[in-house]
């Protein structure tokens, strides 16, 4: 049913074999096919491979969380603000996260893909010994199973894995495993001790445990104080810190060597890969700061220099001069057209940069004979 799974998991898990097969074998795939060493790094770079192809994505994951951050404060108003109406709540809710171009799944996205991979490595491996009774298993005698190709391995490559061992144990054995299971070992490098799995699993048990507590404790440190205090954030900041690390302890001695090797090597990667990226991201953001503290410097006025306000022309002085000049005129009958270039001849002058003493005294002595004449005209009259 999970074929689409187990087929690429055991491509790639195939490939890495050969890797280290010949590299072990000095040169002779055949002579070093059976190495516990190859089978075991081969398990390890299977798991790099993983995390290498979905490195993109815990970029974005990474990148979601610190949104997620930012955008608390708004969340937590608008559920404030409709708390009364989870309708329109949702609406606002995703028009916040399309202004800001926030996905809230590619905050998961890493972690889940990671789940297939973690079942079809699982199966694969357990496929390489089906003759349990357990759940899921074939009931296969030793020599069915030794001959039953595993979906890409062939039935040399089962042989080959049933003889490999890491200090005396083989790696697709747990230290729970039934004693018909272990029955399988005895034509392939004979039955295995129960002493040895457990020297060789328990520190697996406990590194991986350990390796799992320090990704959640650097995790968790890099929260927000505001994320770090809501109450949701602070359960799943425990669990991650204590409950699912003693989850892998306590859950160990169930588990295949190799699917232990598959939690170290997965965790390590984790634990480098976070300090890669998070280091990164600052990088940019303090680069960020650091260029918006560089424009504001920029666009500041010097020290000690005032700062330059730009004055019209007298604009508005030369358009009241030419409205009173209008006015006089229009009093004495003299054509507005001599007082308009006089006023024109006013503004050229304060536009072409001379002295406006010069101009305002020549619009004042015209303003005096013009009203003078004005009073002159209105005495005839009467």
């Amino acid at each position: 049913m999970l074929d689409f799974i187990y087929y690429p998991v055991s491509w790639i898990l195939w490939f890495w074999h050969r890797v280290f097969g010949f590299i072990f074998g000095l040169g002779d795939f055949d002579k070093g096919a059976s190495n516990g060493f190859a089978w075991a790094l081969a398990v390890v770079f299977l798991v790099f491979t993983l995390r290498l192809v979905l490195y993109k994505p815990f970029v974005k994951q990474v990148r979601t969380t610190r949104q997620m951050q930012e955008l608390q404060p708004q969340i937590k108003e608008l559920q404030r603000k409709y708390k009364n109406d989870r309708q329109k709540m949702a609406v606002e809710m995703q028009k916040l996260q399309k202004e800001h171009g926030f996905n809230p799944l590619m905050g998961c996205l890493p972690v889940l893909a990671q789940v297939p991979v973690f079942i079809g490595l699982y199966h694969v491996l357990r496929s390489f010994n089906r003759t349990g009774s357990g759940i899921g298993q074939l009931h296969m005698t030793p020599a069915q199973n030794a001959m039953t190709p595993n979906y890409v391995f062939s039935a040399d490559d089962v042989q080959s894995f049933l003889r490999a061992r890491i200090f005396g144990a083989p790696i697709s054995a747990a230290i729970t495993s039934p004693k018909e299971t272990l029955d399988a070992y005895a034509d392939f490098g004979g039955i295995p001790h129960m002493w040895n799995m457990i020297a060789v699993a328990v520190p697996l048990m406990i590194i991986a445990g350990l390796a799992t507590h320090f990704n959640a404790r650097a995790s968790v440190a890099r929260q927000s104080a505001e994320a770090a205090a809501n109450p949701q954030a602070a359960l799943m900041n425990k669990l991650a810190l204590w409950v699912f690390p003693l989850g892998v302890v306590v859950g160990g001695p169930f588990l295949p060597i190799a699917i232990l090797l598959y939690w170290v090597s997965n965790n390590i990667w984790t634990y480098g890969q976070q300090h890669l990226v998070f280091g990164r991201i600052d990088k940019e953001e303090q680069q960020k700061k650091q260029e918006a503290i560089e424009r504001k410097a920029q666009n500041a006025p010097k020290p000690g220099a005032k700062p330059s306000a730009k004055k019209k022309s007298g604009s508005a002085e030369v358009v009241a001069d030419a409205t009173e000049t209008v006015a006089d005129a229009a009093t004495n009958g003299t054509p507005a057209t001599a007082s308009s270039s006089s006023s024109s001849s006013t503004k050229s002058g304060s536009a072409s940069g001379k002295s406006g003493t010069s101009g305002k005294s020549a619009n004042a002595g015209n303003r005096k004979r013009s009203g003078n004449r004005g009073r002159a005209n209105q005495k005839r009259r009467r």
